[in-house]
């Protein structure tokens, strides 16, 4: 299991937004199966490098390989044909209001894939199903509530059979009690192997969940390691802080 490839490798990003720089040559790998988090205070780059990762931003500097492909040399004509392999999920959930949840998740199945109708259907079906809203493949979004809402975007996300999944704040704009049930669909996608890189303030879940946690500062990474040797054995006194004002803060 040591000898897992990497099916995501970030080496050396720079971001520049005119003169701030905002990110500060972050080198990061995540395995295949993996499950990344990466915490950190607001205005540390966290979200600006998983952007980066899909190219919704642009990297000033440094490489992005998913599964040993260098996105960062594709063209930009090309970049959806690249972001097939990517799924991301953001804290909006971007459905489509007037069409069904299974109409939202079967559109880019077959616009992008070109899958037939009823083969994108019975495959939308068996994600509704994954995370727990097959018996509501009929409803408008307007009829679920967030969580619903966030689950079937990532039902819709899946669907493109991505090899690596974004995932920026997924629960940030939820309702605490409806936190739970996405927290749960991203377990279950970790047990099935889903490579993931999330970005989240849910720190029992990051320690919980992840296979590794990420610490950034300022546009660096400034430590990464286990749950254990993040929450438990914090090292540098920016993390020290980080966590106790995040404890601090928590309910």
């Amino acid at each position: 299991m040591n000898a897992r490839r990497y099916m995501l490798e970030v080496r050396g990003l720079g971001k520049t937004f005119g003169e701030t720089e905002v990110l500060k040559a972050i080198d990061l790998n995540v395995s295949e199966g993996e499950l990344v988090f990466i915490i950190g205070p607001s205005g540390s780059g966290k979200s600006t490098m998983l952007r980066c990762c899909n190219r919704l931003e642009e990297p000033t500097s440094g490489a992005i390989l998913i599964d040993n492909a260098r996105i960062t040399d594709i063209p930009r004509r090309d970049l959806d044909r690249m972001r097939l392999n990517v799924g991301m999920v953001f804290q909006g959930f971007h459905l489509y209001p007037h069409m069904s949840v299974i109409k939202n998740v079967i559109l880019a199945q077959i616009k992008a894939l070109k899958r037939p109708a009823d083969e994108a259907r019975q495959r939308g079906m068996e994600l509704l199903d994954q995370v727990g809203l097959g018996h509501k493949a009929d409803a408008m979004p307007s009829e679920l509530s967030g969580g619903q809402q966030q689950r079937v975007a990532i039902a819709r996300a899946l669907a493109l059979d991505p090899k690596v999944m974004l995932f920026d704040e997924p629960t940030s704009a939820l309702d605490p009690e409806l936190v739970g049930s996405v927290l749960k669909v991203m377990k279950d996608l970790r047990d099935k192997g889903m490579t993931m890189l999330v970005v989240s303030h849910e720190m029992a879940f990051a320690r919980e969940a992840a296979d590794r946690v990420v610490f950034m500062d300022g546009g660096y990474v400034v430590e990464a390691g286990t749950p254990d040797e993040i929450f438990g054995n914090p090292k540098s006194d920016r993390l020290k802080s980080f966590l106790s004002r995040v404890s601090g803060g928590a309910h």
